[in-house]
């Protein structure tokens, strides 16, 4: 290994406090508070515009900051430079000197701090063999595909041994087969290494695959932060929901009301579903959203007891391992993912019933 095996001593942890960012008069970030646990794989992800690029890029130190703080462990990095953070950048373009091999731009970060001839050898060889790049040293970037030049990118960043390593849009620039092999390969190395990695994207299946927590982000504000599995099955609110995959969302109102759970009548039916204990506007008699995805909507010839509306099948298309479907009920039309389809027979036929599980459906109140 290039990098120490003292490494897990020097996780930080990456405290942010009422941080605001303006460019002139436009309010980018609005007091996020955010803390990023030592040794975890952090995505910050959102759509175009939201702020995500420009936290990357305060807590690296490129933007200064308008007001609160960013703290690496306990100790205050607000006002220090970017060189003095010890931070590692990997950016969405590689970033990579054309003119120099690719054992040239691993070592040019150790060069400027002086390092010994001998020693950055010793550490260039063994950063690249940890991303599969050993037998390309000698070359220059314009001789290796995108993947390979993100490569080159990810170990110069990491040869300095970063306290913390940040990843701007990495893989935008390659193919999907490139990517899927790139997520892979970026979380085994942050895994391996203990890193503390922040990573920027609009991807979610990028975000999904590999995150071990997200925030979601939109317009300078945090949504919710959670696992992925979390802010897939448990969305807080119907941009979240509509974010994070695929989501049918209905208009509602609150029948009864439990600790956990409401009853919800809607346009096609009434359903059970999940609440956040936490949400004081859920309540009975409020307008709420009912949100259930595609894939946790089964189709029945028979009705199921609860969570079970009788309608029709308008449409559908056939992917061979999945179909997708168009329910309709009332003008109200549902999206239905069917794995291993067994009802493609019955478009546009009535008497078919959709049903979902309780813990497959959200009710949300905004």
């Amino acid at each position: 290994m290039f990098l120490p095996q003292t490494l897990a001593s020097r996780m930080i942890e990456i405290t942010i406090s009422n941080l605001v960012k303006k460019f002139q008069e436009n309010v980018v970030l609005n007091n996020i508070d955010l803390k990023i646990h030592g040794g975890e794989l952090f995505f910050l992800l959102g759509p175009s515009g939201c702020g995500k690029t420009t936290l990357l890029r305060t807590i690296v130190g490129f933007y200064p900051v308008d007001s609160g703080k960013i703290f690496f462990g306990e100790k205050d990095v607000t006002k220090l430079p970017p060189h003095k953070r010890k931070t590692g950048m990997v950016f969405q373009s590689y970033a990579l000197w054309p003119h120099m091999t690719v054992e040239q731009n691993v070592a040019f970060g150790l060069q400027q701090k002086k390092i010994k001839k001998a020693e950055i050898v010793h550490i260039v060889g063994e950063a690249l063999e940890s991303v599969q790049m050993l037998s390309y040293a000698s070359r220059r970037p314009n001789e290796l595909s995108g993947g390979q030049q993100q490569r080159v990118a990810l170990a110069r960043a990491l040869v300095v041994r970063p306290r913390c390593l940040l990843l701007d849009e990495p893989l935008s620039n390659l193919d999907a087969q490139l990517r899927n092999e790139m997520r892979i390969e970026i979380r085994r190395i942050c895994k391996q290494y203990n890193l503390t990695s922040i990573y920027v994207t609009h991807d979610q299946k990028e975000a999904l695959s590999i995150a071990d927590r997200i925030a979601i982000l939109d317009h300078g504000n945090i949504r919710q932060i959670g696992s992925p599995l979390e802010l897939y099955k448990r969305p807080n609110s119907c941009f979240v929901a509509h974010f994070i995959g695929e989501t049918n969302i209905m208009d509602g109102v609150v029948i009864r009301k439990g600790v956990d759970e409401a009853f919800v009548r809607t346009k096609i039916g009434n359903f059970r579903g999940m609440i956040d204990s936490r949400d004081t506007r859920i309540r009975e008699g409020s307008s709420v959203k009912v949100s259930i995805r595609p894939e946790s909507i089964r189709l029945e010839s028979l009705p199921v007891e609860e969570n079970c509306v009788e309608g029709m099948i308008g449409s559908s298309t056939y992917f061979g391992e999945v179909a997708h479907y168009l329910f309709e009920k009332n003008d109200v039309q549902l999206r239905i993912s069917e794995l291993n389809p067994c009802h493609l027979s019955q478009t546009a036929r009535y008497g078919i019933y959709a049903w979902a599980l309780p813990e497959d459906v959200v009710i949300l109140s905004e």
